[in-house]
């Protein structure tokens, strides 16, 4: 089910998440390739490499802007909690079930409600503004995808400025207003590729010390995990990738089929 969650500090980090991922992609193209490989064939090379790793970001972020992170639906009769204050232990069929007062409803194990997204969300590990969205069992594949290739887009432009400085440039031009352009997009550049690549390389750690841990950012927080710690850290990997092969684990457009055995309790008034 696509969502679009519409909170204005999301939003704007979308915005500010294209227009970096753009300017990045001009200073390459315009000021790093056009200016010190126009006769070489390097140059062709590395517009279609850099413009493929651009495309595959843009499809992760868009996958996990627009993807249901696991959203709990909602009953469509009200609940009755009467009998869990009445101190009943007949009112959840599992005992790790919960209930969200918020929703008004019962939530599986592991779920835990968003208060930007005013949903429960199964195996939330937390909301982030970058794709306006949480980061739940459904979509936490394509977060890291996202994370993965904008850390490979940083260090590549960061690459791509050195070696454009440190090899010999005959053909570059020596006007010094052109230069002085050069010079300023390319520092720019370098800044922008250091501070992302840092900041997704954090959120990356963190993300695949939740999944190995089976501990979410959430449940730690709350100290309620780790749930399996003596589970093989590939089977905990395979849970939110896929069962696929590893090498498409990179793709994003392979979704994620999970087969969610337990059914939602439903308890008429």
């Amino acid at each position: 089910m696509p969502m679009f969650v519409r909170d204005p500090c999301g939003i704007v980090c979308i915005l500010l998440t294209y227009v970096a991922v753009l300017y990045a992609d001009y200073v390459v193209i315009r000021w790093i390739i056009l200016q010190t490989m126009q006769n070489s064939l390097w140059g062709p090379f590395h517009v279609v490499l850099f413009n493929t790793i651009v495309f595959l970001l843009a499809m992760a972020h868009l996958k996990a802007v627009c993807s249901d992170p696991g959203v709990v639906p909602l009953p469509q009769n009200r609940v009755d909690f009467s009998d869990i204050h009445s101190g009943s232990s007949s009112s959840l069929q599992r005992e790790d079930w919960t209930v969200c007062t918020r929703c008004e409803t019962y939530r599986p194990p592991r779920a835990h409600h968003c208060r930007i997204c005013k949903r429960c969300i199964r195996r939330m590990d937390h909301h982030c503004p970058w794709i306006n969205n949480c980061v739940g069992e459904q979509n936490q594949k394509y977060f890291i995808q996202f994370l993965v290739y904008v850390g490979a887009l940083a260090a590549y432009a960061i690459i791509l400025v050195v070696v454009s400085w440190v090899m010999e440039c005959p053909e570059c031009s020596n006007e010094m207003s052109v230069k002085q352009s050069r010079i300023l997009h390319c520092v720019i550049l370098v800044l922008e590729s250091a501070l992302f690549g840092m900041f997704v390389s954090a959120i990356l750690v963190d993300q695949f010390q939740a999944i190995f841990s089976d501990e979410t950012a959430v449940e730690q927080v709350q100290h309620q995990g780790p749930f399996r710690p003596h589970k093989p850290k590939l089977a905990l990997l395979t849970e939110v990738c896929g069962r696929g092969h590893p090498l498409l684990w990179l793709l994003p457009c392979v979704g994620v089929n999970r087969h969610i055995d337990e059914p939602l309790l439903s308890h008429d008034v």
